[in-house]
């Protein structure tokens, strides 16, 4: 090779050095792709409300996610999961607001709808299929009556289901201390956190069949 004055090998003009940048180039081209759709999958997500166990986590059967789910139930806490063979699920969640106990405090909260969160245990998949449902308040002689809503929500909702500034503090057993302003979120979040913990998603429905 011939040089003039000054001039040098410089390292990048090598075919060794030419050939590291070509492959590189590949490999971010082919990784943009995938991290596309690795954020629309977060988005996607987000927006649903779904809930992924983390790496490596032990899928647990059916029946361990369902005893887990139902062992969240505390005598003290305003919501409670049931067993949902009335609505066709496998267990439902929802504020206390039909039990007589409950009366005084969810009518001081002024709670004008509430939410039921329909649940379904799919075991091949390892999933919780998870749909909000919407249902109206009407007091009538400090007892309320449920009734769907005539916009029938069927979705993931992140709004409180409360009229008034008013919070709930319930003791703990064990002196841990819970305050609720009955948003949605207060009965997902100890639901969504079992699931996980058992190697299981939480996926939150918004369309099609739960």
């Amino acid at each position: 090779m011939l040089l003039g004055r000054g001039s040098h090998v410089d390292d990048w003009a090598t075919p060794a050095r030419l050939s590291r940048i070509a492959i590189s180039e590949i490999a971010c081209k082919q990784r943009a792709p995938q991290a596309h759709g690795v954020s629309a999958m977060k988005l996607f997500d987000w927006l649903t409300g779904t809930k992924r166990p983390a790496a490596g986590v032990p899928a647990k059967r059916s029946a361990e996610v369902r005893a887990d789910l139902l062992a969240v139930n505390r005598p003290s806490a305003p919501f409670i999961v049931r067993d949902g063979a009335p609505e066709n699920v496998d267990l439902v969640a929802e504020w206390r607001i039909v039990d007589a106990r409950w009366y005084e405090i969810f009518a001081k909260a002024g709670l004008t709808r509430v939410f039921k969160i329909l649940i379904k245990l799919d075991e091949p998949a390892s999933e919780v299929r998870a749909v909000d449902q919407e249902w109206s308040v009407e007091w009538r002689a400090g007892v309320p009556t449920l009734s769907l809503t005539a916009k029938a929500f069927r979705g993931q909702s992140r709004e409180f289901s409360f009229g008034t500034a008013f919070a709930f503090t319930q003791q703990g057993s064990f002196g841990q201390v819970y305050r609720y302003k009955f948003s949605t979120a207060e009965i997902k979040t100890p639901l969504q956190d079992v699931v996980t913990k058992a190697g299981w998603t939480w996926r939150g429905v918004s369309f099609g069949k739960l």
